[in-house]
């Protein structure tokens, strides 16, 4: 759904950020947001990671939040979890090139991949998608000018793509428990999905 041409939403969460006086979209894990708006991303992480996405030369730009689905190798472009994980990037990609970034110009700020969902899983969530998305732009092509990746910390992300500016804040007491079950409640939808309708998309 396009908005005014200048907006790609598969995100609900808006709101008035009065800490920037901003319009804020919030995107929760398997959402994105494409703007050629001055405006702000939000975004809370654990184990999940986000891309951000911007062409320098527009200020068109984008942020994903996803998982990789277990039982795949992320390094491996034919497992399942990195073909999702390639799905999760296409969307992302495709909706800044539809709004009119060039795809030559885009630069990648990634964070998250915290081993906060441990001894939920079987293997480091965060690991494995922290690496997926580095491999993913390296193949790609696209330039990762900022990362913070890994630790022990979920964080929260603010990006405003027109100027590129991120901020993270790392979320050292988490009083709650609403990033893990947020996460387990994604993960659990991931696993009920079926991949192999993602996998068409890339025959």
């Amino acid at each position: 759904m396009t908005q005014h041409a200048y907006e790609e939403i598969l995100a609900p969460n808006h709101y008035y950020d009065r800490n920037f006086n901003s319009d804020a979209a919030k995107i929760l894990p398997g959402e994105y947001y494409v703007t050629a708006r001055d405006m702000l991303l939000v975004t809370v992480l654990g184990s999940c990671v986000a891309a951000c996405l911007r062409d320098p030369l527009t200020g068109i730009g984008g942020m994903n939040h996803f998982m990789l689905p277990e039982g795949g190798d992320p390094h491996n472009p034919l497992s399942a979890s990195a073909r999702y994980g390639g799905y999760a990037m296409e969307m992302l990609l495709n909706q800044l090139v539809k709004l009119g970034a060039n795809r030559n110009r885009l630069e990648a700020k990634v964070f998250g991949g915290a081993a906060v969902l441990r001894g939920f899983t079987t293997v480091n969530v965060g690991e494995s998608n922290s690496a997926f998305v580095i491999d993913y732009l390296r193949t790609e092509r696209i330039r990762v000018v900022a990362q913070d990746l890994l630790g022990p910390h979920p964080r929260k992300v603010y990006f405003f793509p027109a100027n590129g500016r991120v901020m993270v804040k790392k979320l050292r007491n988490v009083h709650n428990n609403t990033i893990i079950q947020r996460e387990r409640e994604y993960d659990s939808r991931l696993k009920s999905e079926q991949i192999a309708g993602d996998v068409e998309l890339f025959a």
